[in-house]
């Protein structure tokens, strides 16, 4: 992977003072247009969710819900 330099050629980008300030009234460049300026992320890619927490989440849910079936079915009785 080769780096991107976000400033190839100050001299000939618009809308730059000497030095690379941006002047007043001037948008900066956004973020999407220095595509490596942070840091490549690998230690955490996203896999969904594991099995254990789905399964006490729904265990869970079911458990609230019975709890709330029953207690309708004693109050109709």
């Amino acid at each position: 992977m080769s780096h991107v330099n976000p400033d190839p050629e100050p001299e000939r980008t618009t809308g730059l003072e000497p030095g690379g300030g941006v002047p007043p009234g001037e948008t900066p460049p956004a973020e999407s247009s220095m595509p490596e300026a942070g840091p490549q992320e690998t230690h955490n890619p996203p896999k969904g969710w594991a099995k254990a927490p789905l399964t006490l989440i729904l265990v869970l849910v079911a458990l609230i819900a019975a709890f709330f079936l029953a207690y309708a079915l004693v109050l109709i009785l």
